[in-house]
């Protein structure tokens, strides 16, 4: 039997007073200097960010956010305590798969605008009708329409229970997981915990440790040249997680106090993590950019968000899956993503079935590459319906 929450209808709505501080903080930014010629070496670039931040202030458009926003059905309910929002995206066909789809940081929901309506509505996108979806999107608990987190544990396994609980409130008793960043982490432990209920995973970014007394085949060079990259960026791409996992409340005033500092903050990510540089390639436009960093100071939930690295640190292992996930598992491996493990560690810890080394995009990818991402999903889950 569905537990019983009180799930309320929900729409994006920012109050004016909120975009007009908005605007009135842009009009008074003061920007650091920048040494001529490093370019992106020390972080966001000052002539970048001044462009988007002159956009931001001066064309862009939030209410035009909001109405895609509010495109689609939202629900927001309490559990444990914790304000929980979701996105509430149904299909017109009756039999499509129940999918909770998750993002994690520095995203938000507003990753999935441009996926709802394809993997909603396959038949309307030229696709076929029996790879539609019924998705639940949630916002992270201390992300976005979420609300910041009040009280500590909100780590990666409690959010998984929480969310399958929503599901369960929801009316689906049986349904597909998909998530990157924490969001795999979150789908993982879902599918881990609730094994009759998950009937696929879909995970487009994985961390698994080297197998331990384990009778592995070598690295193949490609797989070397990838771990490689990923010492790399820990060395020197991974400061964020130190600061955010240790002292996430004294960077957190800084990052809701200042529109300009979070929009550096997030924007560094994007430009990090995406298959070409900002400056240089059309990756995101300024509107998609903008549409999540507003998302995050309009709710008031910069400092918040961060706190989910201080938790996963306090519960270390607690909060991931101990054995091995046995639920069917797809992966979808991005080139730009800074994760790409090799194949055989990921098929000691999850039960591969599916492995996709797509041709281009990043750790954002639903957003990036949507007209890869779609396709992939949907053939995963054909395999588990």
């Amino acid at each position: 039997m569905a537990e019983q929450l009180d799930l309320q209808p929900f729409r994006v709505d920012v109050r004016q007073a909120v975009l007009d501080d908005l605007h009135a903080r842009l009009d008074n930014t003061r920007f650091p200097n920048q040494i001529e010629g490093v370019e992106w070496a020390q972080g966001t670039e000052l002539g970048y960010l001044s462009e988007l931040v002159g956009y931001w202030r001066n064309h862009y458009d939030w209410r035009a956010a909001e109405a895609r926003l509010n495109a689609f059905d939202h629900v927001v309910t309490e559990i444990d305590g914790q304000r929980i929002h979701a996105i509430h995206a149904r299909s017109p066909e009756p039999d499509a798969l129940p999918l909770l789809l998750v993002h994690g940081w520095p995203g938000s929901v507003v990753e999935f605008l441009d996926v709802l309506g394809p993997l909603t509505d396959p038949a309307a996108h030229g696709g076929d009708p029996k790879d539609a979806f019924h998705v639940v999107a949630p916002s992270l608990p201390g992300f976005a329409f979420s609300g910041p987190t009040h009280e500590l544990g909100w780590h990666p396994r409690r959010i998984a229970g929480a969310f399958h609980r929503l599901m369960g409130a929801l009316g689906y008793e049986r349904y597909g997981a998909q998530g990157g960043d924490w969001g795999s982490i979150v789908a993982s432990n879902a599918a881990d915990l609730q094994p009759e209920a998950v009937v696929g995973l879909h995970l487009n970014f994985v961390v698994v440790s080297a197998p331990k007394d384990a009778d592995l085949p070598p690295l193949t060079p490609e797989e070397q040249a990838a771990f490689e990259g990923l010492v790399e960026w820990r060395r020197s791409g991974a400061g964020y997680q130190e600061i955010q996992g240790t002292k996430p409340q004294t960077l957190g005033y800084a990052l809701d106090d200042s529109p300009v500092g979070l929009c550096a903050w997030i924007v560094e990510k994007f430009d990090a993590w995406s298959d070409g540089s900002l400056a240089l390639s059309p990756t995101f436009t300024f509107d998609q950019l903008l549409d999540n960093v507003t998302t995050y100071w309009a709710t008031g939930t910069a400092a918040s968000s961060t706190r989910i690295y201080w938790e996963m640190r306090q519960v270390g292992r607690d909060a991931i899956p101990q054995a091995r996930v046995e639920v069917p598992t797809g992966i979808a491996n991005y080139p730009a993503e800074v994760t790409k493990m090799p194949r055989a560690w990921v098929e000691h810890r999850y039960n591969v079935t599916h492995w996709v080394d797509q041709p281009r995009g990043g750790h954002f990818a639903a957003m990036e590459v949507p007209d890869l991402f779609v396709p992939d999903v949907r053939e995963f889950f054909r395999s588990v319906r």
